[in-house]
């Protein structure tokens, strides 16, 4: 599968997401929850960033939460046999 294949299948993924949010605010819109069901993404949205950050990361690796990322190997030189 090329790269082009591969990235036409993200976008694909992303739009039926994007499409579900965009019905999801339609009908919210329309029966007066908008305000309440955009406090709540925002809210989520918002602790997905914060738990993504490297400090978050740091703390729950550190207090054994969170299982540390492996260290990449290094990758052999040229010319040489592995």
């Amino acid at each position: 599968m090329s790269l082009i294949e591969k990235h036409g299948q993200v976008v694909q993924e992303s739009a039926k997401i994007v499409d579900g949010f965009a019905v999801g605010a339609m009908v919210g819109s329309l029966m007066g929850y908008f305000p309440a069901i955009a406090a709540a993404f925002t809210i989520v949205w918002t602790g997905i960033r914060i738990y993504e950050t490297a400090t978050v990361q740091g703390f729950l690796t550190r207090r054994g939460l969170l299982k540390s990322k492996p260290e990449p190997k290094p990758k052999p030189k040229e010319g040489t046999n592995p």
